[in-house]
């Protein structure tokens, strides 16, 4: 969909030329096979076709470490490699107000960039959210701090004023969400960890425009103008602000999520950089690895599961215990990018290929199996409430389940039932449990996974799942989702 994209931000450029396309972050980093396999430099290219002229930094451009963020924005060798040609690097500009360089004290890129745009003076600050830490894998971002999105934004309102800006803008990769049935335009039941950092913000910070949640929204929180552009280009924010050039003062801020439909000649130039690389890597995408006969879905709200238990997310936890023989698996419900069905594109029927697969987990995560007592797994279980907005529940392997119930205003959980193949978990006993790598170094703030013993690694993520589906399917014996039931609650409600 990225030549659609493309063609709906030309148009609304077109309609005023006073414009600058803008990112709330994620252009790299846990992305489909088609950029993943050449190291993101085909979203970097097609955001240089899209004219794009800024983006904040979000904690998915960290997934492959500093240096290879800063590559992406040099030209040189495509992949290091000049025989297969040269990569012309970003022609946008990065921020990363909130991101410090320990060893120097400063912050990995710059922390904002004025322009000049019809006759007035606008401010943009980039930001990524404070937790980055925890939403990334293990040691990618050593040597790095992140600061307070609120306060670092604070921070540099005196010195943006001192330079004449008329309006200043918060590219933040923090966000919220609707309540399900919300629109496109609108902030229905609005809530998530952005309410916090709105809060504390300086009143000059008129706009921000969010990212990190995949969620469409735009309304104005405190008088504030507040947008977010939903996930994989499906929808371009137009936003206008009406500033006075002889005040220089913002007198009117309005926005609307504008979805990017295919009513539209496709832009040329991304088409051929995406059949480019489509050609090259035919041969690993195209591979069919197993049969499903319906589609699997991961989205527990997409699902209207209670408890938040998706069918893709039992079949991926089972496959990962079948990959390392543990008692039992957990998979994190953020680790699942897409649903997973057969698209059926001249395929046999149900037939799913690796390139499916790999959009479903994008992540490159080994598998990690510890040792773990009963009673950490109960630490565990209760460790997915409390100190977020939202529930963030493992999906389980076959033959382990509980039972919770969720205190939604004290956002606290209370676990019972805990049972491994009927069996009450013992505290006292030890366990083997396979995890992603990314769960086993704490991330999403599972720290009691930290504490696990006797670790060993096993296959990559991705490649469980596949060697489950060739195993445990055929074309004559497509895979069923599973019947679900591991977990009783009320998290997704």
């Amino acid at each position: 969909g990225a030549a659609y994209l493309t063609a709906h931000v030309a148009r609304l450029r077109a309609q005023n030329p006073a414009t600058v396309v803008v990112s709330a972050g994620d252009l790299t980093g846990a992305s489909p096979l088609l950029s993943n396999l050449f190291a993101d430099e085909p979203a970097v290219l097609v955001m240089n076709r899209l004219g794009l002229d800024i983006e904040a930094v979000g904690n998915h451009d960290f997934d492959r470490g500093l240096p290879e963020l800063m590559r992406l924005q040099r030209p040189g060798c495509s992949l290091g490699d000049c025989d297969a040609g040269t990569f012309a690097g970003a022609s946008f500009e990065y921020l990363a107000a909130n991101v410090i360089d320990l060893s120097t004290g400063r912050t990995i890129l710059p922390a904002y960039s004025v322009r000049d745009v019809g006759g007035a003076r606008v401010a943009f600050i980039g930001e990524t959210l404070t937790q980055t830490p925890s939403v990334t894998k293990l040691g990618v971002v050593a040597g790095l701090s992140f600061a307070d999105e609120a306060a670092t934004a604070n921070a540099l309102v005196p010195e943006l004023q001192r330079q004449g800006v008329s309006a200043i803008v918060l590219l933040l990769h923090q966000g919220g969400m609707q309540t399900l049935g919300g629109t496109y335009d609108g902030c229905e039941g609005f809530s998530g960890d952005i309410f916090p950092i709105l809060a504390e913000l300086n009143p000059a910070v008129e706009v921000v425009i969010s990212g990190h949640t995949h969620q469409a929204y735009d309304c104005l929180v405190g008088g504030r103008l507040v947008t977010s552009a939903a996930s994989y280009g499906r929808v371009v924010t137009q936003i206008d602000l009406t500033i006075d050039l002889a005040t220089h003062r913002l007198v009117d801020k309005h926005a609307r999520n504008v979805p990017v439909t295919r009513d539209v000649a496709p832009d040329a130039e991304v088409t051929r950089i995406v059949q480019a690389y489509e050609g090259r890597a035919r041969s690993v995408t195209g591979r069919i690895v197993g049969y499903v006969k319906k589609n699997l879905t991961g989205n527990a709200r997409a699902a209207r599961v209670a408890s938040c238990e998706t069918p893709l997310g039992d079949v991926i936890a089972d496959a990962m215990r079948a990959s390392t023989g543990a008692d039992i698996a957990f998979m994190n419900p953020g680790g699942i990018r897409a649903d997973l069905g057969a698209k059926l594109e001249g395929r046999a029927d149900f037939a799913v290929t690796y390139g499916d697969v790999f959009e479903v987990q994008p992540f490159g995560n080994p598998l990690t199996t510890m040792t773990l007592r009963g009673a950490q797994i109960l630490a565990l279980l209760e460790a997915q409430f409390g100190s977020r907005q939202e529930p963030r529940i493992l999906q389980v392997s076959k033959g382990f389940s509980y039972r919770y119930t969720y205190d939604r205003p004290r956002e606290r959980g209370f676990v019972s039932e805990a049972r491994l193949h009927g069996k009450p978990i013992e505290p006292t006993r030890a366990y083997r449990v396979t995890v992603p790598s990314f769960l086993a170094g704490g991330g999403d703030s599972f720290a009691v996974l930290r504490t696990g013993e006797d670790l060993t690694s096993g296959a990559m993520d991705v490649d469980a799942l596949t060697s489950y589906l060739g195993r445990a399917t055929s074309a004559a014996a497509p895979l069923d989702p599973p019947a679900g039931g591991r977990i009783a609650g009320d998290g997704c409600k």
